[in-house]
């Protein structure tokens, strides 16, 4: 690779990949070492093309959440089997790997605006600015930006928007599976928001089993379906539809609790 070389957005990649290497060594022992992150899933990872891939989540924090799926999915690229064991995996990233992030939280400080360099595409939020409700227009400019992601390679976004549960997903997601018609692969964490503050810069709590599960590429309709079709089966796929707030009975409890045990000796 040329010390010149760009993409799509001018980022050098050179540069790049360096912040990427260096991020990762820094951030590692925060899901090896402080708390643990089981995952599930590395096998789809490899499976899936280079481009046009859609990863929807869940959100706990501002940066914990992205930080570890760049450490997941290029350690499972590397051949890592649900694991982040041995960081050489880092040497050689993913360097068109993005991730969907509000401009105005991006611009804070240097730390951010270096976490932007590494991968993001930053949107202006058309439901909320500088702690205020707002209404405003979407700048097709954002839109135009997340299709030329996807275009260049992945694209992690979290549709809800906010790092707080059981909001609901913001249309321009289903928008946005429909006009650029990419794989769309859920993605269901846990444990992140008690292991660090908001932000997902510092370790709040020790000891915490965090959790990342990858599931396979959604079944769409993309001429077809509706925004509100995709959206609902979006709430399922990522666990924040309503219905998932309801009491668990004893015999769910007991069956997730057996899998969990079959999951964690499929590891040993």
């Amino acid at each position: 690779m040329g010390l010149f070389k760009t993409n799509p957005f001018g980022h050098n990649l050179f540069l790049k990949k360096w912040l990427i290497r260096i991020l990762a060594v820094l951030s590692h022992q925060r899901y090896k070492r402080f708390n643990k992150l089981e995952i599930d899933g590395s096998e789809i990872i490899r499976s899936l093309p280079d481009t046009n891939v859609l990863f929807v989540s869940n959100h706990q924090t501002y940066f914990a959440d992205v930080v570890a799926m760049f450490h997941v999915f290029n350690a499972s690229l590397s051949g890592r089997e649900d694991s982040i064991k041995n960081l050489g995996y880092i040497w050689q990233p993913k360097l068109n790997m993005y991730y969907i992030a509000a401009a105005e939280t991006m611009k804070k400080s240097l730390l951010t605006k270096i976490l932007a360099y590494a991968g993001s595409i930053s949107v202006e939020r058309t439901w909320r600015a500088e702690g205020k409700d707002v209404n405003r227009q979407v700048k097709m400019s954002d839109i135009s930006n997340i299709g030329v992601a996807l275009n260049d390679g992945w694209v992690i976004t979290f549709p809800q928007g906010t790092t707080t549960p059981w909001k609901p997903l913001r249309k321009g997601t289903a928008h946005i599976i429909k006009k650029y018609k990419p794989i769309v692969v859920p993605v269901v964490i846990d444990g992140f928001r008690r292991s660090f503050d908001k932000k997902g810069l510092r370790v709040k709590k020790k000891g915490i089993l965090q959790s990342m599960v990858i599931k396979e590429p959604l079944e769409i309709d993309y001429d077809n379906e509706s925004t509100e079709a995709i959206i609902e089966k979006l709430e399922y796929a990522i666990e924040q539809h309503p219905s998932f707030l309801k009491v668990i009975s004893e015999k769910e409890l007991l069956a997730y609790e057996e899998e969990n045990k079959q999951r964690k000796w499929r590891k040993t």
